[in-house]
């Protein structure tokens, strides 16, 4: 049997929702400020499937995922199609000059390894991807400040 673990976050960023959704988008850039991602890469021959390597310590896992949703400027849904396990989504809100970047996700574990994860690192799970945010928002900022000046 199988268990989802599942992580919300969410941060304020301080940038169009235009910039906000084109610099998420582009998803080969991610590895800027998502720690624990070491590489992404779009399929050629199928640009909704791409390639991710995630790396931390002594942990590698890599997959191939597909785009299974996109609304501009609103959600890019995601799902593995091979590898680890795992779905999500990234949501966008336009909040008039300032954007809500909200990061759904979900990871396959088997069964009781998966309760004892969750209690284990899940809190590490959460504030990882919380400081990925952050990195993101930083980013924005000083792409849109660079674009301006």
């Amino acid at each position: 049997m199988t268990d989802w673990l599942e992580h919300t976050v969410q941060i304020e960023v301080p940038v169009p929702i235009e910039l906000a959704w084109d610099l998420w988008s582009d998803l080969e850039q991610m590895t800027i400020w998502m720690k624990w991602i070491e590489s992404v890469k779009i399929l050629e021959d199928n640009p909704k499937l791409s390639r991710w390597k995630l790396a931390s310590g002594n942990f590698n896992f890599t997959w191939l995922s597909r785009i299974i949703q996109v609304v501009p400027q609103q959600i890019i849904e995601w799902q593995s199609v091979d590898g680890l396990p795992n779905k999500g989504a990234i949501r966008f809100y336009d909040r008039r000059g300032s954007s809500i970047v909200k990061m759904t996700f979900a990871y396959a574990v088997p069964g009781i390894i998966g309760r004892i994860m969750d209690s284990l690192i899940g809190d590490i799970v959460e504030s990882t991807v919380q400081a990925d945010l952050q990195r993101f928002k930083d980013y924005a900022v000083k792409v849109q400040a660079e674009s301006e000046g």
